[in-house]
This record gives C-alpha cells, structure tokens and sequence, in this order.
C-alpha cells in the first residue's frame, strides 16, 4: 500500500463522516477568515478560491460557499 492509497483510504473516511467534515470545514473556515483578517481583505477572491479548491480536495464538496461574511 502506498502513500497514495493511504489518503484515498483517509479520504474516503473523512467524506463519509459528517463530524470529520463538520470540523474541517470549520477549520478551513478559519483558516480563510484569518487571511482574509491579516490582508485585509485585500485578496478576498483568492482567499475563497484558495478555500474551495481545500475544501474539494478534502472530500467536502460545495459545502464551503456559505464561507463568505
């Protein structure tokens, strides 16, 4: 097994666990709000393009759009 099969495996895990989401979308949240904080918003768009794109990587689908304040 391979590095590659452990995170599909870990993927998988995740997207089927609503808890696991829940709280990663939570820090990804977070973690956009705090660059956006630091930036002043200035970089907004790519804050949120950056947000999406983690957020689909991660398994948790378009459950990132209500990210914006």
């Amino acid at each position: 097994m391979g590095l590659g099969d452990f995170a599909d495996k870990a993927k998988d895990a995740a997207s089927n666990n609503e808890q696991v989401q829940e709280f990663g979308e939570q820090g990804l949240d977070k973690a956009a709000d705090a660059a956006n904080d630091a930036t002043g918003d200035k970089f907004s768009d790519q804050v949120d393009q950056g947000h999406d794109a983690a957020s689909d990587a991660l398994g948790f689908g378009d459950k990132g759009e209500d990210q914006k304040d």
